[in-house]
């Protein structure tokens, strides 16, 4: 559940802190108060894109973070858990800022997450319906993706996706080896023929390193070996070696040292000096005993130097890039059937055509399951829309050769009167029915979902009189199984609400700031009077208004006893 959302310096909103209650809450005010711009700044910290444009005019930012109560979603704590974004048992705080140049920042609970983290998260706390999205119901895709989740499906619907991708590649290799047969077969002998060559060639990126120094030092081996014989010479074998001659000045120098304490700097210089000497001529006589002269590991490394640049010079790459050439070649033959005969990639083809057909098949009976469900519960809906008689129906229309979407099509069909048959919905419903529709679509799907929070963005559009009632208590209803928003110019609907809130737009020298307030008993029968009455209101629009409260009041109380 949403707890309260704190929004700074977005579109007109300056400051503005909500605490929300579960229940069915309604948003009202005039037209362009800024009603929508709070449910924008949910869609914001809940994931959806952003442009600078919505930073409030002479802010450098804007911020909104939201808290969440996490009861009853156990999917968002193991998801917060396998992200390692979580925090407190039972809250998930979301904070999401907005630079004026349209940079965006996203956190979890205090933790930096990338936009995709917030919009997962986001998906399984809220459910925004949006003003527009009835629209959305005329697509199939959106249709089918509806259904799918409804059923529950939505991971099935990605695994019958991708075997058909599969199935589709095996499918198309097969058809090029039909149609090339003779060319492919020609250019596959040529990369077998080229992977066997370097994978005996058994060649690596560390290899070439290893090769190279190992070349350098044994062909430098003799100017090595002089070098350090001259250094140990110098330093400790000669007749006069520095070791000998610095030892014997230190032991002067200390013998002297008993009678001068002013000659103990100077020892202090040469005995660590000492020290180093002679560390030093330890590690050149172990040099000198390790430095590998042997002139045949020189030859072997000359001829595999040989071998691995006349294979770069063949093929017109760096020897480091041999690797890289390899695994294309690996690719390119797997393209070509890696090394299987026509019958080999019919198999192929045959096993993943099998595996599509088995998970569409499961796909199709959860499919048919909702089909059925949805058509019985949005017809029922409709009965109380003002489209009494009228029915829907989802058609799934079998598609036996089978698409990356399953074996079906799937489309929303209605019938707005009774005893005619029912149509496509983007040729026979009006404005007003679709809008209806949308609203008892969005009403069955919202009962089964898994998120706590519903919002509803004027889906009341185009509706009135009784049906707004019924509508109203459509919504009240589905606050009681849910933390339910709904954004409204209806006083039907203002009316069947548990709270009110007014939004309102002031201008002052700052410029326009929009505001909200909770409204108490006698503010909810001024507002739901002005939504009845518009610019005058009178006693008789407040009486109105009152009793409209009153029987949502009276409403809950008859509720109450009949439990």
């Amino acid at each position: 559940m949403l707890r309260a959302l704190s929004i700074r310096d977005f579109v007109i909103v300056d400051r503005l802190d909500l605490e929300f209650s579960p229940g069915f809450t309604v948003l009202t005010g005039e037209t362009g108060a800024g009603k929508s711009i709070l449910i924008d700044a949910l869609a914001l910290v809940l994931g959806e894109r952003s442009d600078a444009g919505m930073v409030r005019a002479g802010s450098a930012r804007a911020e909104i973070s939201a808290e969440f109560a996490l009861e009853g979603l156990p999917q968002v704590q193991t998801w917060l858990e396998a992200n390692d974004l979580s925090d407190e048992p039972g809250v998930c705080l979301l904070r999401r800022v907005l630079e004026s140049g349209g940079r965006s920042r996203a956190y979890v609970n205090g933790r930096p997450s990338t936009l995709q983290q917030l919009k997962e998260l986001g998906d399984n706390l809220v459910d925004i319906h949006g003003q527009h999205e009835h629209q959305s119901l005329l697509r199939p895709p959106a249709q089918r993706e509806l259904v799918d989740a409804y059923a529950g499906a939505t991971a099935l619907a990605g695994q019958v996706a991708q075997t058909w991708r599969e199935w589709q590649e095996l499918r198309r290799q097969r058809l090029e080896w039909e149609k090339n047969a003779e060319a492919i077969a020609a250019e596959r002998e040529q990369v077998e023929w080229q992977v066997r060559e370097l994978t005996r060639l058994a060649f690596s990126a560390d290899e070439w390193e290893t090769l190279q120094s190992d070349h350098r030092r044994l062909s430098n081996a003799a100017s090595l070996l002089e070098a350090v014989e001259y250094a140990v010479e110098a330093l400790s074998e000669g007749e006069a070696a520095a070791l000998a001659t610095v030892s014997a000045v230190v032991s002067r120098l200390n013998a002297a040292a008993a009678y001068d304490p002013g000659l103990k700097e100077a020892l202090d210089v040469l005995d660590p000096a000492l020290i180093q000497i002679q560390e030093a001529v330890y590690s050149l006589r172990h040099y000198r005993s390790s430095l590998d002269l042997d002139p045949r590991r020189l030859q072997e490394l000359e001829q595999r130097l040989e071998t691995v640049h006349s294979a770069s010079r063949k093929y017109r790459i760096t020897p480091d890039r041999i690797p890289e050439t390899l695994a294309g070649f690996e690719r390119r033959l797997e393209e070509l059937g890696g090394g299987a005969s026509p019958e080999q990639l019919a198999q192929r083809e045959a096993v993943a055509e099998q595996t599509y057909r088995s998970i569409a098949g499961r796909l199709s009976k959860e499919r048919q399951r909702a089909a059925r469900e949805l058509t019985k519960q949005v017809s029922a809906q409709m009965q109380n829309l003002a489209m009494a008689g009228g029915r829907f129906e989802v058609a799934l229309t079998s598609s036996p050769e089978g698409t990356s979407h399953g074996m079906e099509e799937i489309d929303f069909l209605v019938a707005s009167n009774p005893g005619t048959p029912a149509r496509p919905l983007a040729k026979v419903a009006s404005g007003g029915e679709l809008s209806r529709l949308s609203l008892a679509i969005q009403t069955v799907t919202s009962a089964v979902a898994e998120v706590n929070t519903l919002v509803f963005d004027e889906v009341d559009a185009g509706i009135g009189g009784r049906v707004a009632e019924i509508v109203g208590r459509m919504l009240g209803a589905l606050g009681t199984r849910h933390q339910v928003m709904c954004i409204t110019h209806l006083p039907q609907v203002a009316a069947a609400a548990d709270q009110q809130w007014q939004v309102s737009k002031t201008q002052g020298e700052a410029g326009v700031r929009s505001t909200v307030r909770v409204l108490g008993d006698a503010e909810r029968v001024e507002e739901v009077a002005r939504m009845l009455g518009g610019v005058k209101i009178t006693d008789t629009t407040r009486k109105h208004a009152a009793e409209m409260l009153g029987a949502k009041t009276l409403g809950a109380k008859a509720s109450g006893k009949g439990s």
